[in-house]
């Protein structure tokens, strides 16, 4: 900009005139608008609107600051409505994540937790009347992950057929590349299709046709038939239960293994889609990662059945801790599905993990298995940034876009203060919590 093609000289000087007393001579500079806005200090963010729950204050201007992700994809500022929200322990993502789900059910959305490895959302579930629905060992509570779930409004019953038994197999062949811990063989999969469709009498007309369980398919994958075989081109059924044994192995481990007794049976309680908040408490249960991976998958597919039909309205999908099931490559590819039918369900989901990197924690650099975890980071238009250690800064800033100020600040971050990317803006917002919501999200109790 040069200054000197502004001075006006039609007026005289004089004392007090606002001119300047003698000619300024700077070096000429010239930039775009939008960057010399930056030596203006007064210039802020206008925030997201007034449409939404309140989150906080935004520290720059105090102002208030509210989110609503179906009302921001509607404005087109974002693609999607899926949220990855990352902090390490003790920062208050935990309460974030509480209160937004407890502030958006006052506008009718309702909210559903698949997995709480903790037991920390049964106060919320209490504070909205839902009674939390406990899985553990010695309980009488049963889960079928294979359940039908309810037809959607103006679904043509042959294309939900075809979506359950899509959706069947997603997971079966999830739970067993988990155990096995790579992926099946063309053999192991089509005996799994066979199994299932064996067992759900899948040649019959619809109202014939059965709820699978898994003890089910595992006895039909055990002991495969002469015609699942010849179709297979196999010799016997003998032949082919050989060539699928691990696959089998490796689902049975959910009938009689760590596991057994949780989903092994038809479905006890049936799930309430129209109360504010389901949630299942999966607290009581021990065990390595991938057997709590298992778990939420089952339990997330039981519920994810139960909350398909795009006319049940709004709904927020919260998984929790859900770096345990960002380790695991095949679950991590059926989650990234969920994720792309978030539009059409009418879904936002929300993920919690401590850090970026959990989603590079899926395989060795570059493998499939990584891309996979960084297309689900492109799959949230809405990323939540919580404190984060020095040795993240790098792959947090590589991976959001972050620029060098935000990527300053992320060490620095006070409790309860987070850096939120929503679409291609930027905001630092505190997050503040009402008196009645500090009890519903307190997690620190059992260190007072």
């Amino acid at each position: 900009m040069e200054l000197e093609q502004y001075r006006d000289d039609r007026m005289p000087w004089r004392r007090h005139s606002g001119r300047m007393p003698f000619r300024m001579r700077l070096p000429v500079h010239r930039a775009t608008t939008a960057n010399l806005q930056a030596i203006y200090p007064f210039v802020i963010e206008t925030g997201l609107g007034s449409e939404g729950v309140y989150i906080g204050r935004e520290t720059g201007s105090q102002a208030s600051f509210v989110y609503d992700p179906w009302r921001l994809y509607q404005q087109q500022l974002l693609t999607n409505t899926n949220v990855l929200l990352a902090g390490v322990i003790g920062r208050g993502k935990s309460a974030l994540a509480k209160t937004l789900a407890y502030r958006l059910s006052a506008f009718g959305v309702r909210t559903y937790v698949p997995g709480d490895p903790k037991g920390e959302w049964g106060l919320l579930a209490g504070t909205l009347g839902v009674e939390p629905l406990a899985l553990g060992r010695g309980l009488a509570t049963r889960l079928n992950p294979l359940e039908t779930g309810s037809r959607p409004q103006g679904t043509p019953e042959s294309v939900w057929l075809d979506d359950v038994r899509g959706r069947r197999i997603s997971l079966l062949q999830a739970l067993a590349e988990t155990g096995l811990g790579h992926r099946l063989t063309p053999v192991e999969r089509n005996a799994i299709y066979l199994a299932l469709d064996r067992v759900v009498r899948s040649d019959a007309d619809a109202s014939r046709q059965r709820t699978p369980l898994l003890p089910e398919v595992v006895e039909a994958m055990m002991r495969p038939s002469q015609d699942d075989a010849n179709s297979l081109g196999l010799r016997s059924g003998a032949e082919l239960a050989a060539l699928s044994r691990d696959a089998c192995l490796e689902l049975r481990r959910l009938i009689v293994g760590d596991l057994a007794g949780l989903f092994d049976g038809a479905t006890t309680h049936q799930l309430d889609i129209h109360a504010p908040i389901q949630v299942v408490d999966t607290s009581r249960l021990a065990g390595d990662d991938t057997a709590l991976a298992l778990l939420m998958s089952c339990a997330s597919a039981w519920m994810e059945a139960s909350i398909s039909d795009a006319t049940a309205g709004r709904r927020l999908v919260v998984y929790d801790e859900a770096w345990r099931v960002l380790r695991v490559p095949a679950l991590v590819r059926r989650m990234q599905s969920r994720w792309k039918l978030s539009r059409a369900l009418g879904e936002s989901n929300l993920a919690v993990v401590h850090r970026i990197s959990d989603l590079g924690a899926v395989g060795d650099a570059g493998s499939e298995a990584v891309a996979i975890a960084r297309g689900l980071l492109a799959d949230c238009s809405t990323r939540i940034m919580y404190a984060q250690e020095s040795d993240q800064l790098e792959s947090a800033a590589s991976a959001l876009g972050l620029t060098d100020v935000e990527t300053s600040l992320l060490p620095g971050l006070p409790r309860g203060r987070g850096l939120w990317k929503v679409g291609r803006r930027s905001f630092i917002v505190d997050h503040v919590l009402a008196d009645h919501e500090l009890e519903i999200t307190d997690t620190d109790a059992r260190m007072r």
